[in-house]
């Protein structure tokens, strides 16, 4: 994974004992725990005791995580060793999704990857006008909303969609959530 600078600023403040860092790793990784938790079936009871145990190791143990960019893969380790362990005690059968990676790897990297990207993509989304909120979940609903409806809907001129939706979009890709999933790009030829 390349280095999210992001994640490492997040980590560098929680280990300082910034407590609104901690708070955003939390709200950053949450659906990450919960999608793993998912993928064994939990109930919602027992994903949220492997949570809480996920959290608490992160806490024991921040300090010593020697790449603040692996945290995405440090906590889908934990969660699912967390998961495993709760459904050991229990003498259960492991149900596991057939699409959930049994070992880490690229498959696993990829499948983080694709949540850091949707909770990136949700970060960014709410920190839009509820203008662009509403109009791109009409044009990117399935179906998409037909342009006259939006039009209707948003008191917008049907020609204004096309380059409301653009700006829209600008906005969205520079929110910091979705800037640090972005390409670098190069001023240099």
């Amino acid at each position: 994974m390349r280095d999210d600078p992001t994640v490492v600023a997040l980590v560098e403040r929680a280990r300082a004992g910034d407590s609104a860092a901690w708070d955003g790793i939390v709200d950053r990784y949450a659906p990450l725990v919960w999608a793993v938790c998912g993928r064994f079936r939990l109930s919602r009871a027992d994903a949220e005791d492997v949570g809480a145990a996920v959290w608490l190791r992160l806490v024991e143990r921040l300090d010593g995580l020697r790449d603040p960019a692996a945290l995405p893969g440090w906590l889908l380790t934990t969660t699912r060793n967390e998961c495993l362990l709760l459904l050991r005690s229990r003498e259960r059968q492991v149900p596991v999704a057939d699409d959930f990676p049994e070992e880490p790897g690229a498959d696993a990297e990829d499948w983080v990857l694709a949540l850091e990207r949707a909770s990136a993509l949700r970060a960014g989304f709410a920190a839009l006008s509820e203008r662009c909120r509403r109009l791109l979940g009409m044009l990117f609903a399935d179906p998409p909303a037909h342009y006259r409806v939006i039009s209707d809907e948003l008191g917008m001129k049907v020609g204004a969609i096309g380059p409301t939706r653009a700006r829209c979009l600008d906005r969205l890709r520079a929110t910091p959530a979705v800037a640090g999933l972005m390409p670098e790009t190069s001023d240099a030829p």
